[in-house]
């Protein structure tokens, strides 16, 4: 008897064992992720001369607030760790390197700009560490061959500018064409883009072409040049800070070319009305988010979570500020990937999670833009709509047009 009853304690004390050994096994962890947290790093300029997108990091943060608050992401609550590089390169590789060697975070998260990325786009793939979601519509991002660890978020700007040649041409076949950029990586991919789109068209089209430093205080003297110039059409495909300029100044001395305005910068608290009602109207851009001024979206049950979002967790949120819907949406893809991680947060899973997307929805996104990812495609949202400013609003036309990438960057 005492034989039996010790085989049988052997047998449940060994199935105990196995089961909590399996148990323990479904858990797998890389540095920064843990029974109890996600540790995840950002990158983004607080000061410097694209601050205005800061408010991007701190609805970011704001969001993570709220993902804790409603129990974490699979029972685990999330260290948002968020640092200020100013927009400088070099201060982009050392807050990476400190986030990824000191911090030991498990990815690094929705990184602001193209050349602030690309100076750490090869540390982050030698180290193998998740390069998430950047805040850039570089096409280099999407470039799984050369770089499995780097993916990036938005339709990319080459992209973007395709799109605007094709309506410059449909609608302005002879136009005169003056194209402003910035003078880094981001200014040269719009560039790129828009020739791509024009076609052979491009040289007799383009009379001129203006760069500018983003570490002028104004860009003032390059718009009395261009209307100089007689262009009867203006690409602007600059930032926040020097798009509002850009308006600003061509209202002040009355130059009313057709005016194709860059995505990153339609946002009506930090953009437009800075820049003034008056001298916005008919500006083209195109979009791939809900205008949160918009009341046709006041029933709409994604920004009603969002408004919801923004009363509880971000209060001083300027919620005319499209980065703040930016910055809401991005953090909404993560948790989307992480939480599809299940107990499994080591990187090499999160990217997997993260190339596996199929066809999802956000609280942000318009009708008919979803978010798909494979393995050979880094490029989540790949959609636009054109839109055009009237009296206080963006107006919506056109349809959804498809912004994917004709080719695939070699270096």
């Amino acid at each position: 008897m005492f034989r039996l009853r010790t085989m049988i304690c052997l047998a449940i004390a060994g199935l105990f064992a196995a089961t909590s050994g399996s148990a323990s096994a479904q858990k797998k962890y890389d540095v920064g992720a843990t029974d109890t947290e996600i540790k995840i790093g950002n990158i983004i300029p607080y000061s410097g001369p694209l601050s205005a997108y800061g408010v991007i990091g701190k609805a970011e943060a704001a969001y993570f607030n709220m993902v804790n608050a409603e129990g974490g992401i699979n029972g685990r609550k999330i260290n948002f760790i968020s640092y200020d590089d100013a927009y400088s390169p070099p201060k982009t590789v050392e807050q990476a390197r400190k986030l990824v060697e000191s911090d030991e975070v498990l990815l690094i998260f929705s990184a602001l700009g193209t050349p602030t990325n690309a100076a750490i786009q090869k540390y982050m793939n030698i180290k193998k560490v998740p390069h998430l979601f950047i805040s850039s519509g570089a096409s280099k991002w999407d470039d799984p061959e050369h770089y499995p660890w780097t993916m990036g978020w938005q339709p990319n700007y080459q992209s973007e500018a395709r799109i605007y040649a094709k309506y410059i041409l449909k609608e302005k076949p002879n136009a005169k064409i003056a194209v402003l950029y910035q003078n880094d990586d981001s200014g040269n991919d719009y560039l790129k883009g828009f020739k791509d789109g024009l076609g052979p068209q491009a040289a007799s089209m383009i009379i001129a072409q203006e760069s500018f430093e983003t570490s002028e205080p104004t860009i003032d003297s390059h718009i009395v040049k261009l209307k100089s110039l007689n262009a009867d059409v203006l690409v602007n495909f600059g930032t926040p800070k020097f798009a509002a300029q850009s308006i600003k100044k061509m209202g002040e001395i009355g130059w009313k070319p057709l005016h194709l305005l860059t995505n990153v910068s339609t946002s009506i608290g930090s953009v437009i009305k800075p820049a003034g009602f008056e001298n916005s109207q008919d500006i083209i851009s195109a979009t791939f988010l809900k205008d949160v001024t918009d009341p046709q979206w006041a029933n709409d049950p994604g920004m009603k979570r969002f408004f919801d979002f923004l009363t509880k967790y971000y209060p001083d949120a300027n919620r005319t500020d499209w980065s703040v819907l930016n910055g809401y949406s991005l953090a909404q893809t993560l948790t989307y990937v992480l939480k599809n991680c299940g107990d499994d947060l080591t990187r090499a899973n999160i990217m997997k999670q993260a190339a596996s997307m199929k066809d999802v929805e956000l609280d942000g996104l318009l009708p008919g833009i979803k978010m798909s990812t494979d393995k050979s495609d880094f490029a989540p949202i790949q959609q636009l709509q054109l839109m055009r400013f009237k009296g206080e609003a963006w107006e919506r036309f056109g349809d959804v047009l498809s912004a994917r990438r004709e080719t695939k960057p070699t270096n």
